[in-house]
């Protein structure tokens, strides 16, 4: 039975000069026309895959706090009316600090919202300016402030680490700032550059002042260090969260678990199958209209493949890959079909092993990649 859904709503005012998401800006498109496609895509998907309840719903972008109040309800009332939401529901909606005004904290809170993710990045000013970001430190601090008068609790926020031009000491200092907040969970990656974006092109010129390897591994080992000392688990390789406060949505994820993808470009993993969908909003609209899914691609995955993914997708998690879920799950043990890979990984110290968990060492989430990329047969 699925119980998460992502929710795609592609539109920015602003496009950051390092996002490389299925994103067009806000002014002039058919948002509307969009909703309305996106709620016939649910209606559509659910006649093939009925749901009893959720336990987690992501509404993701682009920036969907970037919609005006009444899109803002409509969207709203499309969720509430197809995706089962009850007290147990872990709902997230991401934002931009400054986005929202005190209406719209108050009707995503109304409508059952309990979780808010801000895209914060950095509390320099000078490096949000030249990473493409439209909103200031003190945007952040209202914005937060503001959401727990409403009566959020559950709030994240995202730091990106190894910026053009970052220093050590700026990153320490951003870790420090981002402490006072008195928030439950934090996220904190690295900078890739990605096809398509501003970034990508000026590197290619030679133009981005980039990071060295061994900087950007002590900004993660810093990363690491102040969480835990701050009362914060690491329970994956870029998440850490006060205790109970875990993303449940990621947590779908890195489980492997099924989910729903509604909206222009986004995955899902349906009945056994991984979907992407159109991307362009014409074309994805264009095939809704025709009653049809809008897929692009669906790929059914083997059993080889679910027991790949199995193990690099839970190795992303601190506790790993339970071995007693992985029998259960494929009538196959990961220590025997994994043997000789585990072993080497271990004499490397990249990888323990305990009775009933393999999980990634200190050292190995530092490589984390590489241990993934083993655990393809």
């Amino acid at each position: 039975m699925i119980k998460a859904a992502y929710i795609h709503i592609p539109f920015c005012e602003h496009i950051c000069h390092y996002c490389d998401f299925n994103k067009f800006y806000l002014k002039g498109q058919p948002v509307d026309e969009y909703l309305s496609a996106l709620e016939e895509e649910i209606k559509l998907t659910l006649e093939q895959v009925p749901v009893m309840s959720m336990k987690s719903i992501f509404v993701g972008g682009g920036t969907p706090t970037a919609l005006n109040e009444n899109q803002l309800k409509k969207l709203l009332t499309i969720i509430q009316k197809w995706l089962p939401i009850d007290g147990q529901t872990e709902f997230t909606f991401e934002a931009n600090p400054g986005d929202l005004s005190q209406e719209k904290f108050q009707i995503l809170h109304d409508a059952g919202v309990n979780r808010l993710s801000f895209g914060v990045q950095s509390f320099n000013d000078k490096l949000l300016q030249k990473i493409g970001r439209m909103h200031r430190a003190e945007d952040v601090f209202h914005s937060i402030e503001m959401a727990k008068k409403i009566g959020f609790k559950n709030i994240s926020i995202d730091l990106i680490y190894s910026l053009p031009g970052q220093t050590l000491e700026d990153f320490k200092q951003t870790l420090k700032t981002a402490f006072t907040l008195d928030i439950v969970h934090y996220s904190g990656y690295s900078l890739i550059i990605e096809p398509k974006t501003v970034f990508y092109n000026l590197f290619r010129k030679g133009k981005l002042p980039i990071v060295s390897e061994d900087m950007e591994a002590l900004m993660y080992e810093i990363l690491m260090e102040e969480m835990e000392k701050h009362g914060y688990k690491q329970y994956e390789i870029s998440n850490f969260s006060k205790p109970g406060y875990e993303s449940r949505h990621n947590l779908t994820y890195w489980n492997n678990e099924a989910y729903f993808g509604f909206g222009a470009g986004a995955h899902s993993y349906v009945l056994g199958s991984r979907r992407s969908n159109h991307g362009p909003l014409k074309k994805y609209m264009t095939e809704i209209q025709d009653g049809k899914l809008p897929i692009l691609e669906e790929h059914l995955v083997t059993k080889k493949e679910q027991m790949e993914e199995e193990m690099f997708l839970g190795l992303r998690k601190n506790r790993g890959v339970s071995v007693e879920h992985f029998m259960k799950k494929f009538a196959e043990n990961p220590l025997t079909l994994f043997d000789d890979k585990i072993k080497q990984i271990q004499l490397r110290k990249l990888l323990n092993v305990s009775e009933n968990h393999i999980f990634l060492t200190k050292n190995g989430r530092l490589l984390g990649n590489e241990v993934f990329q083993e655990f393809l047969l």
